[in-house]
């Protein structure tokens, strides 16, 4: 134990998410520091060690043999001691941790999370909810819902369902569109930081994504949805992205065809830690209110 008094563990810590994630910009957004802080603490790491870990140059941060020997037992360390601090912090298996995207926490689990609670009070939930995914074999995080094509060998993983999308707008927005071409003559709502492009659902009715003319830019899909809603014009919405609105007949779908796009919505969980019982009962309810939604799971 007496080599760890040689080097800081943010350091260390920093070194294993670059080796890991393979970019500064990627390590930082896990850590949620600057970029410049994790060069700095991978540096300083460095310099405590007397190695040289990566090698610096126009392609990116490369691992020297030093740096991918460390790689794997430092990610393995690391898991160790996540679930260490976890089972130090929680109450006797009580608290579940669930990781979703803020989009998804704030349109479909918030509002219905009081009916788990119902069902479970000796369950406390805790919502950790961020942009960038969380790793759960290097954290405290019980359960993450993930959105894309999987499979995630390095973790639990189970398909939950299909990744849909179709048009949504307001009602009287609908009634201008009597056909797919329609949607060149109507204002265009765009999510600057999607990567969900219209040709995935105008393709399949024979358009092309140069129909489309301009409308407002947000850089949020929650605030893209609230402009469709408003009557700004149509925005390509996901199928859970507010299941609420869509059922009030606020925001309608004016054309009835959804369409796959090749991800999916993902429950990731640790590799090397077994869900508890709590986890189980998380994951049927999610089941259960998804169902009822109409949602098709896999």
């Amino acid at each position: 134990m007496k080599e760890l008094d040689r080097v800081h563990l943010s350091g260390l810590r920093a070194v294993e998410a670059v080796l890991r994630l393979g970019t500064l910009v990627q390590a930082a957004e896990e850590l949620r520091v600057s970029v410049g802080a994790v060069s700095q603490r991978v540096a300083k790491a460095e310099d405590a060690l007397g190695v040289t870990l990566f090698l610096r140059g126009r392609s990116g941060m490369l691992p020297t043999a030093q740096g991918r020997a460390m790689a794997g037992l430092l990610t393995t360390g690391f898991g160790q001691l996540a679930a260490a601090v976890g089972e130090a912090t929680r109450d006797h298996g009580t608290t579940l941790v669930v990781s979703v995207a803020p989009i998804f926490a704030a349109r479909w689990l918030i509002w219905r999370l009081p009916r788990f609670s119902a069902r479970h009070p000796e369950i406390r939930v805790r919502i950790d909810s961020v942009e960038g995914l969380v790793d759960p074999n290097t954290s405290d995080v019980d359960l993450c819902l993930r959105v894309g094509t999987g499979p995630y060998p390095d973790l639990r993983a189970e398909r939950l369902f299909s990744h849909r999308a179709m048009p949504v707008c307001a009602p009287e927005m609908a009634e201008r569109l009597k056909s797919p071409a329609d949607l060149a003559h109507v204002p265009i709502i765009r999510d600057t930081n999607s990567t969900l492009p219209w040709s995935v659902w105008l393709e399949p009715e024979g358009l092309d994504e140069s129909i489309l003319g301009p409308g407002p830019e947000f850089s949020d899909g929650s605030l893209c949805f609230d402009a469709a809603m408003g009557g700004a014009g149509v925005f390509l919405a996901w199928e859970t992205l507010d299941l609420k609105a869509m059922a009030d007949g606020r925001v309608v779908a004016p054309f009835p065809r959804l369409q796959e796009t090749g991800r999916s919505y993902w429950l990731v969980s640790a590799r090397d830690r077994s869900p508890g019982a709590a986890h189980r009962y998380f994951v049927r309810w999610m089941k259960e209110e998804l169902a009822a939604d109409g949602i098709e799971l896999a």
